[in-house]
């Protein structure tokens, strides 16, 4: 019997796969508990356009994200902090305090799509990277000032 899965299933396949599984394994378990429907004319046909409104919801969600890191690309963001007398910094500069920077700045950027390999602890500028869905990557430079 042909199905055609609406979860992922483990050791069977994706969601909206179309599977030949036995008669039993459908009638039983798959459709009784919702994890798959049987593939006649009318679900083929459901299926085609269940795909083509996650095609076109991916590639809307493709745009958005490519906007928002072509207006991102490049920024600078300026970060204040206490300096001591010796030029030592009295906190680190995270990325907790970069998301927030951006956030301020009119940018939605999570912590988490923020790379930063350590905490910087030093005035300057230095480069960070920002990783956005669909693998789109790129370099903003965080300015470190002495907060007056």
């Amino acid at each position: 019997m042909k199905v055609i899965l609406l979860q992922d299933i483990e050791k069977l396949g994706k969601k909206y796969d179309i599977k030949r599984v036995s008669n039993g394994y459908a009638r039983n378990f798959l459709i009784p508990k919702c994890l798959a429907k049987l593939a006649d004319k009318q679900s083929l046909l459901w299926l085609e356009k269940e795909k083509e409104k996650i095609e076109k919801r991916a590639e809307e969600s493709l745009k958005k994200v490519q906007e928002l890191a072509s207006e991102v690309s490049g920024h600078e963001v300026t970060i204040l902090v206490k300096v001591g007398e010796e030029g030592q910094l009295f906190e680190s500069v995270t990325v907790q305090k970069i998301a927030e920077q951006l956030k301020v700045n009119g940018f939605d950027i999570k912590r988490a799509q923020i790379i930063l390999e350590e905490p910087i602890r030093e005035l300057g500028e230095f480069p960070v990277k920002i990783k956005f869905t669909h693998n789109l990557e790129i370099e903003i430079n965080i300015i470190v000032a002495e907060e007056k």
